[in-house]
């Protein structure tokens, strides 16, 4: 009877499959149409092209056995642009080599598990797809790429690039039974480049809120990549219970895993290639009984919130949106390669309160030959119970029981070496932990210290550079031209920033005066520079322009040995950033230049825009009467800010009537690092400030280093320097002379030096 009723269940899916059909359809409206006519096994064929202002809305229901396939011509041909969202609210349904760019979906996700009569997907697959640069213009309308509900859904082998408008790139959402215990999987992917967004919001994935930090969303995110993921603290949010983070790769991102809401959730076998750069993360560890095993930090500097790992103090009795104490946490047999310390007991303060109690760490490995410090502990750290930890005898650090110095040595196999410790020593694991880890893990825990299977790791590497991401293509931005133009009058200059639109031009200013009939716009990349040795002048002939050149998103302005003279100029500002609130960032530099007589402000940043880096160089500012740099228009109290990395060094500010520098970062957000600013060996003499402003002020700014800089006759009898801060910042003053100067107001997060 079973071998009978086994060849009649095959003849039947055999006959369902000679019926299954390929539907071509050529524009939304036949697709639609297919969407309601499709049987289980059906593939309906999108022919290539671009579908431009669609809005795919899918509800059809094939089986387990057969699903219905939506599928590209040629992969990555079907070129979606536009105003364009993906819904996709029905059974067994698999979309496969879709294209996203040049376009924006609004207030709604790219692609959602769900269609637009709230009907959720399960059983679903998104495959085989790219997304790239598929922003809103405005850089704070909040949206996702993808929203996830339902059960049983897939993403894999898709490939996303660039996002840079607020909002996660992939959000897991719980808000009903439905969609909760949806054993997701999202494996596969590649996920690249997301900027600083300079704000709260730039997480790459999310899994639930807050609100429903206590339900188990059981989503498995496994066998990605994840390389360059910068946006903000949290590369992946976890604000759920049992979910795991298996097998993938977290290339050079400033950021990392945090588990910061929800309980049991697991952080296994995957790699943290920091490569030294700042910022790169590891794991930080809130809630109860999460484990973190067999992971390879390997050069992870990130620090505070940002360490390799980080173990939070709790707030008593704390509302779902903060932090709950840790307890019951598991962390085992992991490497740490040469990483910045880890933390414990991260964030202690006033609010913070609770440390982390019932912890085990055991047998972790730490080579280090650089650092003076293996952790920081901000509070007390007898809740951890510290066994069989081998760190390297070079370590100066006093460190508690159950850290054990000894020689470590490196295992070079594959990519990445491997630290080995020494085989003498090995401890005894807990009956406890080993019954834990056969139902938490998949790779049986070591009684020896650190990763044990250094082909395991290779695999990891493998499969991120070769089976990741959308099997059909990497985008590869076509390069831009470089042109030079002579340009001796306003008309010139114009006229070739027009022309050139798509290219980078040089500008080579061969006259004397550049007198322009309206505000300029910089909307390409531009070097504007000069061979000539005496005083330029600009300005511009309506005197009620705000400003005379505005730098538009996506741009780069480079000054380079120009001297320019702006005593002709009636404008409020010489360069203003865009205004938009655009989703691209800006960058802008001067090098070797000379500023004079600016009446106004001479670089402003507005309202919701954000610079990448800006630079100034061996520039010389002199006889201004008005500010020279200020980043003070982000008043909303949300962490927001306009600059990433500003640099000011080796320049002259002479005789000025106004401030040098106001920056301004406001509210308590900790999910950003910057803005960073260094600001040294600069002069600067004869300065001073209206109404008593302090010549530099610097507010929630997040790291800073102010050295060998020489104030001369500056503000004296009022403030020269001022910092303020809500939250932990680091601030370095040192090696500055101050002579017939103001005063200047520190708070306890400057570190000064002896002048």
């Amino acid at each position: 009877m079973f071998l009978r009723a086994c060849f009649l269940n095959g003849a039947l899916l055999a006959s369902l499959l000679l019926s299954a059909k390929t539907i071509p359809v050529k524009n939304q409206q036949e697709l639609t149409v297919a969407n309601t006519l499709a049987k289980p096994g059906d593939v309906v064929l999108l022919k290539n092209g671009e579908w431009n202002n669609v809005s795919l809305n899918l509800s059809c229901r094939g089986t387990k056995e057969m699903p219905i396939t939506f599928k590209a011509e040629t992969a990555g041909k079907v070129i979606i642009t536009g105003y364009s969202t993906l819904s996709i609210g029905g059974n067994y349904i698999v979309v496969d080599g879709f294209y996203f760019t040049n376009g924006y979906s609004g207030k709604e996700s790219v692609i959602t598990f769900r269609n637009n009569s709230d009907k959720i997907a399960n059983n679903c697959r998104v495959t085989n797809t790219i997304i790239d640069d598929f922003n809103n213009v405005k850089r704070l309308d909040e949206n996702y790429w993808i929203s996830f509900y339902g059960k049983n859904n897939r993403l894999d082998h898709c490939s996303f690039y660039n996002k840079k408008n607020i909002g996660v790139l992939l959000a897991i959402i719980l808000d009903d039974d439905r969609s909760r215990e949806n054993f997701h999987v999202i494996d596969h992917n590649y996920f690249g480049v997301r900027i600083p967004l300079a704000s709260n919001g730039g997480e790459i994935i999310r899994i639930g809120v807050s609100e429903h930090c206590q339900f188990n969303s059981n989503t498995q995110i496994i066998d990605n990549y994840f390389e360059h993921c910068d946006g903000e603290t949290e590369i992946i949010s976890i604000k759920s219970c049992k979910n795991v983070v298996r097998n993938n790769l977290f290339k050079e991102c400033q950021g990392g895993v945090v588990l910061r809401h929800g309980n049991f959730n697991t952080v296994e076998n995957n790699i943290f290639w920091g490569n030294n750069k700042v910022g790169s993360g590891g794991v930080r560890i809130i809630n109860k009984g999460q484990w973190v095993a067999n992971n390879l930090f390997y050069k992870c500097r990130g620090e505070g919130f940002r360490s390799p790992m980080s173990i939070m103090n709790g707030i008593p009795n704390s509302p779902a949106n903060r932090y709950l104490e840790v307890s019951e946490a598991v962390i085992i047999n992991n490497s740490f390669y040469e990483c910045a310390p880890i933390s414990f007991c991260e964030g202690s303060d006033a609010e913070r309160s609770i440390p982390p109690h019932d912890v085990t760490f055991l047998n972790n490995l730490f080579y280090n030959t650089k650092d003076s410090l293996l952790y920081n502990a901000y509070d007390n750290i007898s809740g951890i119970n510290f066994m069989g930890n081998i760190v390297s005898n070079t370590i100066n650090q006093k460190l508690n029981e159950g850290f054990i110095k000894d020689a470590v040595y490196i295992q070079h196999s594959g990519i990445l070496p491997l630290p080995k410790a020494s085989a003498s020593i090995k401890f005894p694991m807990l009956d406890s932990i080993i019954a834990l880890s056969k139902t938490r893990l998949t790779i049986p825990i070591s009684s020896k210290q650190g990763l044990s299977d250094s082909t395991q790791l290779q695999k990891i590497i493998n499969n991120a550079t070769t089976k990741c991401g959308a099997i059909w293509a990497r985008i590869k931005m076509p390069a831009k031209k470089t042109i030079t133009a002579n340009c001796k009058t306003a008309t010139e200059v114009i006229a070739q920033l027009i022309a050139n639109l798509n290219n980078k031009i040089i500008i080579q200013l061969t006259g004397n005066t550049y007198h322009f009939k309206s505000s300029l716009s910089i909307n390409n990349d531009v070097v504007i520079t000069s061979t000539k040795k005496q005083m330029i002048s600009f300005d511009v002939a309506d005197s009620t322009a705000p400003y005379l050149i505005q730098l538009k998103a996506g741009n780069a302005l480079i000054l380079k040995h120009v001297q320019i003279n702006l005593g002709l100029s009636a404008n409020q500002t010489f360069i203003i950033t865009d205004s938009s609130g655009n989703s691209n960032h800006c960058n802008f530099s001067m090098i070797n230049c000379s500023i004079n007589n600016c009446k106004g402000t001479f670089f402003s940043a507005s309202l919701s825009n954000v610079s990448d880096s800006i630079v100034i160089n061996n520039c010389n500012f002199k006889n201004g009467s008005g500010d020279i740099f200020t980043f003070m228009n982000e008043h909303d109290k949300k962490g927001y800010y306009n600059v990433e990395k500003l640099k000011i060094t080796h320049c002259t500010f002479i005789d000025g009537k106004g401030q040098i520098l106001a920056m301004l970062r406001s509210g308590k957000d900790e999910s950003t690092m910057g803005p960073t600013l260094v600001f040294s060996n600069n002069t600067i003499q004869h300065s001073s400030t209206k109404n008593k402003m302090p010549l530099i002020y610097l507010y929630g700014i997040q790291k800073t280093l102010i050295e060998k800089n020489k104030f001369t006759d500056c503000n004296e009898g009022n403030t020269l320097i001022q910092y303020e801060d809500l939250v932990r910042a680091t601030h370095i003053l040192k090696t500055n002379s101050f002579s017939k100067s103001g005063a200047v107001h520190t708070d306890k997060f400057v570190v000064s030096e002896p002048k």
